[in-house]
């Protein structure tokens, strides 16, 4: 069962302290009220949390092992350890979020998906759910992520999905979600929008985190096994949206002793323009339904952001994220391009494990996290690399 945070928890209208709320086009509203009213209650239902166990169970392949990388903690003078959500069927943690979302439009009666995706691991997470329910998948991409993910874009074809290009501005992941956006407005009545990550409008941000807090379930129970205490000292995660993040942070919010360490994308440099760190650029707006931080300019028009990791390269972050920083809770910091590459060599060449370039900024951040030899360093490794080969193989020399 889905435990609730308390101190960290979203209220009743929506907020994360000062950041969250649900700010949609007339036209969204009944579509969002609908699932607000009724998520929780869904959620809740014993024949809801069955079938969704079941799935995450024998579909996804929960639990996913948390892995001593006992040569890396030797280079590191700690003890790291791996949750390893790149083991969950589609490669990434994304699908524990559209089987409990597909489950739920299936008991609003909705019969059509439509959803958003930047490095493309949950558009084919989406799109595997609704092979496996039988529903109509649209799924907007940027024209530049469809590009650089070309593997991703066939798999959510084979798997019957329709991919359709964003063109606009950045052709990346704030793209897709404007287009997905538009979708949903214009088919307000059969469509419910499976949304990748913890942004958007109330409850989208609260009900993503709840279904991706099964990392942090099990991450207690697992490291219970292995060492005999439920809490790391350190937890750490990518951040783009944030929902790897949020998943691997829920249970332990309101446990002050471990420390959560969020990395953002830095691109080519926090001050060269090219960079997705949304923290240190950013300030308090409204992007894509929620109030939160995002980079944008003077006159409030969003910066375009850049990663190498097209699952990073998003100019906001979603309102827990904004909450955790704001309040002190969250530690953020960021990691370029080039660190992110070597970390993810370096996860290869002593673990035998190839990260997603996205998970390769939260590895990035063990050359200066200063963890001692007693400590335990819970690193969340979101996802695999497959993906990001065509990226890798230009560094190999």
């Amino acid at each position: 069962m889905i435990e609730e945070a308390t101190q960290y928890h979203v209220n009743e209208k929506g907020y994360y302290g000062r950041f969250g709320g649900a700010f949609v086009p007339e036209m969204l509203y009944p579509n969002v009220e609908e699932l607000r009213k009724n998520y929780l209650q869904i959620i809740a239902e014993p024949s809801f949390q069955t079938e969704f166990q079941a799935l995450l169970r024998d579909y996804v392949g929960r639990p996913t092992p948390l892995f001593f990388a006992s040569r890396l903690s030797e280079k590191y003078g700690t003890q790291i350890y791996l949750k390893r959500e790149d083991l969950c069927h589609t490669g990434a943690h994304k699908v524990n979020n559209t089987i409990g979302q597909i489950l739920v439009a299936k008991r609003l009666n909705k019969q059509r998906i439509v959803a958003e995706t930047g490095a493309g691991q949950h558009g084919v997470a989406t799109a595997t759910v609704c092979a496996l329910m039988g529903m109509e998948c649209i799924v907007y991409m940027g024209e530049l992520d469809i590009e650089r993910q070309a593997s991703n874009v066939a798999r959510m074809k084979m798997l019957g999905a329709e991919v359709r290009a964003a063109t606009c501005g950045s052709k990346t992941l704030k793209d897709a979600t404007n287009e997905a956006m538009r979708h949903w407005i214009n088919n307000p009545v059969d469509t419910h929008y499976i949304i990748g990550s913890v942004v958007g409008p109330h409850p989208y941000p609260d009900m993503v985190a709840r279904f991706q807090s099964v990392i942090s379930e099990e991450i207690r129970w697992q490291l219970r096994e292995k060492t005999g205490r439920e809490n790391p000292d350190y937890v750490i995660a990518c951040v783009g949206g944030g929902s790897n993040a949020a998943g691997a942070f829920y249970h332990f919010l309101d446990e002050p002793s471990v420390r959560l360490i969020a990395l953002e994308a830095a691109g080519k440099g926090l001050t060269s323009g090219h960079s997705a760190a949304t923290t240190a650029l950013g300030k308090p707006g409204v992007l894509h339904g929620s109030r939160t931080i995002l980079m944008q300019t003077d006159d409030g028009q969003i910066t375009e952001p850049y990663s190498i990791s097209a699952g990073l390269d998003y100019p906001g972050i979603g309102p827990l994220h904004a909450y955790l920083f704001d309040s002190g809770r969250g530690e953020f910091y960021s990691a370029t391009d080039e660190e992110a590459v070597q970390a993810a060599f370096e996860l290869a060449q002593l673990e035998g494990i190839i990260p997603a370039l996205e998970t390769a900024h939260a590895l990035a951040h063990l050359s200066r996290l200063g963890a001692r030899a007693h400590e335990v360093v819970v690193i969340n490794l979101s996802g695999r690399g497959d993906k990001d080969l065509a990226t890798y193989m230009k560094y190999i020399q």
